[in-house]
């Protein structure tokens, strides 16, 4: 064999078994490794979408732009986000329609640490492609209030109050499994009010995706994972409000492998995209 032809094969053979740096690989809820075009393929047959991230992780929400544009040239969509609040949608509506200025926008609206580099984009896309965005979130005052002093006080705040909320009361089931987790990690169980006041986020990010629904538009909605995770949380609440939603979620995990969906991360949601746990936090 020629001495070239020789040096040229052993070094692809050299290359095929170096390491492929991957950074991220979707997955079935089964287990079964998903392509980007069968993600989108399978996000645009829902009504709504529930993007559950890892608020910190920069893949994912490199990610979840990528399946904005995506989906953006398929079909109608609008967009929400756990990360804006329900008292500050005046504001981000008349900054999307050109009324209210970055500066005076910045100033008046309260952001999340990683705004800027993390949800910004998902805003000024609406903004550019003129789409509708949905503050989800009940203002986490309220949800301070129940972890306080329970569901109860809610109902003594003046309606203009109870506007920023799902309506009252809301429907609250103790014995769902995320529930039960998050009071478990009090180790003297002495507030239960601590799944209620995850709850009336839930329900509120609910309430609000099916109040401010297009009929003819695919809802996206960022969340984090532990919001939909299972299809409970914010999915379970859809289903009360408005069970003939088709409701689609993904959600987000880390393993030290891509290559294969561990068995305690299969069935969190119909789509798990999986990270390296070495991926940059974005704060």
């Amino acid at each position: 064999m020629n001495k070239f032809y020789l040096l040229l094969l052993l070094t692809c053979s050299h290359l095929s078994q170096a390491q492929e740096f991957v950074p991220y690989q979707v997955f079935s809820a089964i287990g079964k490794k998903v392509t980007d075009k069968q993600l989108i393929a399978g996000l645009s047959k829902a009504d709504v979408v529930l993007f559950g991230e890892f608020h910190d992780n920069s893949i994912v929400h490199w990610l979840q732009l990528k399946v904005v544009q995506e989906l953006h040239k398929k079909q109608h969509i609008q967009l929400g986000a756990e990360m804006f609040e329900r008292d500050n949608q005046s504001q981000i509506t008349a900054y999307l329609n050109g009324d209210l200025n970055e500066k005076a926008f910045d100033s008046t609206v309260r952001f999340w640490p990683n705004y800027k580099t993390d949800y910004k984009p998902l805003l000024e896309f609406a903004k550019t492609q003129k789409l509708p965005f949905t503050a989800t979130n009940v203002p986490r005052k309220y949800a301070s209030l129940v972890f306080k002093k329970g569901t109860a006080v809610l109902e003594e705040l003046p309606a203009q109050e109870r506007a920023f909320m799902a309506p009252l009361p809301f429907p609250f089931d103790p014995e769902l499994p995320s529930y039960k987790k998050m009071l478990a990690l009090l180790p003297d169980h002495s507030n239960d009010n601590f799944p209620k006041a995850q709850a009336i986020k839930d329900a509120t990010m609910a309430y609000s995706i099916v109040e401010n629904k297009s009929k003819d538009r695919l809802f996206i909605h960022f969340n984090g994972s532990y919001h939909s995770d299972y299809y409970e949380g914010i999915a379970w609440y859809i289903k009360h409000y408005n069970p003939h939603l088709k409701v689609v979620t993904i959600t987000t995990v880390t393993q030290e492998t891509l290559k294969n969906l561990k068995s305690e991360n299969k069935l969190k949601a119909d789509f798990i995209i999986v990270t390296d746990p070495e991926i940059t936090k974005t704060y």
